[in-house]
């Protein structure tokens, strides 16, 4: 169960991170996010994570869309949330490239099937 996070800024772009090539779909784009504990809310897990990652605080987020995808070595459920409002500002707190990127771009960059 992963969490994922749709996060627009003041100007609407949409913050994309680099999956490592040493990862699963390594190298390929991403919503930021990550695993949701076994003792934790999705909203929990994301917060959490988002503050590991990207260094910052989420004030304001909503359920967007869950997403279930089989790819031949596991199974993803990716629980997608849009943050509308944050503090701190973002950057690859894990050494991940960091892009913002308007919603009619992102057809331009390559995601893992789930995403």
């Amino acid at each position: 169960h992963v969490a994922a996070a749709v996060i627009r800024g003041v100007d609407g772009r949409i913050l994309l991170a680099r999956r490592a090539d040493t990862q699963h779909q390594g190298g390929l784009w991403e919503f930021p996010g990550g695993k949701v504990e076994a003792d934790e809310s999705v909203a929990t897990a994301l917060s959490r994570e988002l503050q590991e990652e990207l260094g910052i605080q989420v004030t304001t987020a909503r359920p967007l869309i869950k997403v279930q995808h089989d790819y031949p070595d596991k199974q993803v459920l990716l629980d997608v949330w849009e943050v509308s409002a944050f503090t701190g500002e973002p950057h690859g707190a894990e050494g991940q490239p960091l892009a913002w990127v308007a919603q009619r771009d992102l057809l331009n960059y390559e995601f893992p099937a789930a995403n």
